[in-house]
């Protein structure tokens, strides 16, 4: 379909015109029949043009479409989304690669005329580069001089109302200031290196960045490869600016520096204001007002053995209900953060400037300080705690038939690692598990099982993913890396957790209470078009319809099961799930396969959890703490915010773990490690190393002398000459030819051969497809450029 052209007026035929600017040229209108079903071209121009009415409902409306109509209409949509023309975001729809109606900005720069311009804080590798935003100041009086408008700055991270534009000559989009998330810090970061006559360079960790030169009176006692923080001293009109060391942060070969990197690059804040401390040093334990005394319930902590802070506690019990025989009563025990952080204080509005804790291998960037997270907050052992506690009751059939919420007092009867728990219902307790072996964790894991029962009916994904975790040696560089096994304990926390959650967002609905549900839709019609014409290569049937379930998934996993294909059908089916969020309005929880979901049990390190906690507490009456108004009227900018939060962790977590990676494997240039075929693409050949939990690529330049063809439908590359390529989840031998620690890069050479592409490859060669998706590649062309 050809490129259409967006409009420049609303469907009235008024000029809309720049944010800002009252004299935005008028463009031809819409041909608009109201009442009739417009074309696929009319639509897809007015969700181009006004995101923020985007939603099958809002189009319905703006269309003046009734009865038959708006059947028609949720088709063509559905035609649409199917053939990759659109795609849903949260409770709207945008073009493939659109920004959102509101979107977290950074503003990085400024454009020629001086006005701001931002970038979204967060976006996908694979969609390219991140599309420019002119901010648009309001004046001090706000929108018709009502209120304060919120002002923003070079560096600022901010909440906006996106908009297109309207001049084709600047940025593709306009924004308004919603928030002023986080105010721009004066320092900046990046390697020291030092150059002849004293003084150095500022080489930057940022691809965005620019060299600054250091005086010799301004190196702060930094050292050739130090990473250090600076401010900039001098900006000239001409030549490099001139910076100031304020800090040395380390050498980058230590995983503190390396941590350090992705928590500036992202812009996460790592250090309490002091006014934060101030009220978390000042908090004291939480009275018995409104709360009941569970302090001889033997609840006990089951965590990783290196957990610093505690937030759920379980325990077990059989149901006497005359009327549930073989049921079991299972209470879960949360920290209660929310009588600590309230609403608007210093505490909260930290916590929700940080929207979680950010975990690194030997160091973790707390939502809360220590002295809540680590200590009030902390359900220890053998103290006093406050809760808010959740009694579940199953049938023998493993089906939750009723549950009860209660603020309460309790005290930790034990604080267990995942690995001491299992051991001692396996038959080898200790000192510690042995007396409590039958009263208390046997009791767990019939509970366990009967819940487990549930969970099979259900039939969530079960995608098994490995987790890979680094081990450390004590100067901070990486020992090795492992795959712990995954145990029925963790398994167990994780089933009772997802109860919790569950009876969390049900409360709160049957309270008409709003809050913040954890959702995950379905995969789009797109994705599951590619993953079916894949599997389809592998004679794997994917039924076709938007009504998918995670059961269907499950059956592909299990045809998959035993076969040299396992791994690969894994991470396409993986590939193919959307990416799970927050929002005020419910959509269930695909992967879970549950209607109503909402994260409730770690309040210490999600601010999700924390809100849904004050819902809790507001509409059920548990006293001090609860959910105010304001909170309420702002829960769709608070879940915006915390899911760009969430994805800023992740990303900044991946990376460290890759840099780490790479300095870890720098000084083996040149030697020859096992891989597997992780990713395809245009470009080249993704190469996952498992014994190392590194990712390198090969750039397709380099595989040979062949022409070599993408085939995204079988996920190869192929030689069009020789009929050899390479699959995805082939295992190949790789030489390892470049290691950039900043940039937590690998590049490899491919020393396998290519193995012979089945005949569905080789028909599509002869058949000379030029389609999108399938190109050529000439040898000696140069590799991209970029992240490896």
């Amino acid at each position: 379909m050809s490129r259409i052209p967006r409009e420049r007026t609303n469907p009235a035929g008024k000029r809309p015109g720049k944010i800002g600017h009252k004299d935005a040229p008028a463009a031809e209108p819409l041909n608009i029949v109201h009442g009739a079903l417009p074309s696929r071209e009319v639509i897809l121009r007015f969700i181009a043009d006004h995101p923020q009415k985007a939603s099958k409902r809002e189009l319905a409306k703006a269309f003046g479409l009734k009865g038959d109509s708006r059947v028609e209409l949720k088709q063509m949509l559905q035609e649409l989304e199917q053939e990759g023309m659109l795609q849903k975001n949260r409770k709207s729809l945008i073009r493939p690669g659109a920004l959102p109606p509101v979107t977290v900005l950074d503003i990085t720069t400024r454009d020629k005329d001086g006005d701001l311009i931002g970038r979204p804080a967060e976006w996908p590798e694979d969609q390219g580069v991140a599309p420019a935003v002119a901010i648009r100041q309001q004046s001090p009086a706000g929108r018709q001089g009502k209120g304060k408008a919120p002002v923003a700055g070079l560096g600022d991270r901010i909440l906006a109302k996106i908009f297109p534009a309207v001049d084709r000559g600047g940025p593709a989009y306009t924004a308004r200031i919603i928030k002023v998330i986080d105010r721009r810090r004066g320092a900046s970061m990046g390697v020291f290196r030092t150059v002849p006559g004293g003084g150095g360079r500022l080489l930057p960790i940022e691809r965005r960045g620019e060299e600054m030169v250091i005086d010799p009176d301004f190196t702060g006692g930094a050292t050739d490869g130090d990473l250090v923080e600076v401010e900039i001293a001098r900006l000239g009109r001409f030549g490099l600016p001139r910076a100031k060391v304020l800090s040395v942060v380390g050498s980058v070969g230590s995983e503190k520096a390396i941590s350090m990197i992705a928590i500036h690059a992202h812009g996460i804040p790592h250090v309490f204001p002091p006014a934060v401390i101030a009220e978390a040093e000042a908090a004291r334990p939480a009275s018995m007002s409104h709360r009941e005394d569970w302090r001889d319930v033997p609840l006990i902590t089951i965590d990783p053995a290196d957990a610093k802070d505690h937030d759920d506690a379980v325990y077990a019990e059989p149901d006497p209900s005359p009327g549930n025989a073989g049921g079991v009563l299972v209470t879960v025990a949360i920290a209660d953060v929310s009588w600590y952080a309230r609403p608007n204080s210093p505490l909260d509005r930290e916590a929700l400037k940080r929207g979680n804790s950010v975990y690194f291998p030997d160091r973790v960037v707390p939502m809360l300080p220590e002295r809540i997270s680590n200590d009030l907050c902390s359900l220890k052992e053998g103290v006093d705690r406050p809760a808010l506690a959740v009694r579940m009751s199953f049938s023998g059939e493993g089906r939750k038939i009723g549950h009860t919420f209660h603020r309460i007092m309790m005290k930790s009867a034990a604080k267990l690692s995942y690995q001491q728990a299992q051991a001692a219902v396996d038959g080898k307790p200790d000192d510690q598990t042995g007396p409590m072996l039958e009263p208390i964790l046997k009791p767990l894991w019939h509970a366990y099982e009967v819940m487990k029962r549930g969970r099979d009916r259900r039939q969530p994904l079960e995608l098994d993913m490995p987790e890979r975790k680094i081990l450390l040696k004590p100067d901070g560089t990486v020992d090795r890396v492992v795959v712990p096994p995954r145990l029925d304990a963790h398994k167990l926390i994780e089933e009772m957790m997802i109860q919790a959650n569950v009876c969390a967002a049900e409360t709160l609905e049957k309270k008409r209470q709003p809050l913040i549900y954890r959702i995950h839709d379905g995969p789009t019609l797109a994705k599951q078009e590619i993953l079916r014409e894949f599997l389809a290569t592998l004679g794997i049937s994917l039924a076709k319809g938007g009504n998918m379930r995670a059961n269907n998934f499950n059956g592909i996993l299990a045809k998959a099961d035993g076969t040299p294909h396992q791994t690969m059908v894994s991470e396409m089916v993986l590939r193919s799930q959307s990416q799970a969020i927050y929002g005020p309005e419910n959509i269930g929880h695909f992967g879970l396969n549950l209607m109503k979901y909402a994260h409730f049990t770690s309040p210490i390190r999600r601010y999700a959890d924390l809100i849904v906690h004050r819902a809790l507490v507001g509409s059920l009456g548990f006293g001090e703490g609860g959910i105010t108004p304001e909170e309420e009227a702002a829960l769709d900018d608070i879940a915006a915010e915390i899911s760009t939060f969430e994805r800023r962790a992740m990303a900044a977590e991946r990376e460290t773990i890759d840099r780490l990676i790479a300095h870890h494997l720098s000084g083996r240039v040149g030697e020859e490690f096992a891989g597997r075929v992780s990713g395809v693409t245009k470009s080249g050949l993704f190469i996952a190393l498992p014994d190392y939990g590194a990712d390198g690529f090969v750039p397709i330049s380099t595989l040979g002398s062949d022409y070599f063809i993408y085939d995204e439908a079988h996920q190869a590359l192929s030689g069009e000459r020789t009929g050899l390529g390479y699959r995805l989840g082939d295992s190949v031998t790789v030489k390892l030819a470049e290691a950039i620690p900043l940039a937590g890069a690998l590049r490899f050479e491919m020393i396998s051969e290519g193995r012979e592409m089945p005949a569905a490859v080789r028909s599509f060669h002869k058949a000379g497809r030029r389609d999108r998706g399938q190109v050529r590649k000439k040898p000696g062309t140069r590799p991209p450029r970029g992240r490896y």
